[in-house]
């Protein structure tokens, strides 16, 4: 099982917005940077847990707990040329971009912020959400990483 940090900005989908959708499950498309693309289509698998983060906000924090829940399949909007992340040069037979379906699984009931994250940046390492000039909204958690951030939700 893998680990991942997704980000959203609340104000276009928080993770209350998941948790009233059916089955608290929805898919997590719209992403257009290939390396994020390929942790979608190439990694990640049904079952791995996720970090649900809100970015851009005044408190940047991980707020939920979700999983993967499906395998990753072609993003539709990519061959849609009325949306706004319509990709011309992507082809039906050859798609560029992916998404997978995440369910929540749990709410934090206190959001570990970002500013908690980075004061125990020394032992969290090279986790991509501190690292400078990182800017992925999907980005792997190394599974020592997660059991300390899980481990600061309790404390």
């Amino acid at each position: 099982m893998k680990h991942w940090l997704v980000k959203s900005e609340p104000n276009v989908f928080s993770v209350d917005d998941l948790e009233q959708c059916p089955d608290q499950t929805r898919w997590w498309k719209h992403v257009r940077n290939y390396q994020a693309r390929n942790f979608m289509r190439d990694d990640m698998q049904v079952g791995d847990r996720v970090f649900f983060y809100h970015s851009n906000t005044d408190i940047p924090a991980i707020v939920g707990i979700a999983e993967i829940a499906s395998e990753p399949y072609p993003d539709p909007d990519q061959f849609d040329p009325e949306a706004k992340y319509y990709d011309p040069k992507s082809d039906p037979e050859n798609p560029r971009w992916y998404l997978v379906d995440i369910r929540l699984t749990s709410k934090l009931d206190e959001p570990i912020s970002l500013k908690k994250i980075k004061e125990h940046g020394e032992t969290l390492g090279d986790l991509p959400l501190i690292r400078k000039g990182n800017r992925l909204s999907v980005m792997p958690v190394a599974a020592d990483q997660w059991d300390y951030i899980m481990a600061l939700k309790a404390a």
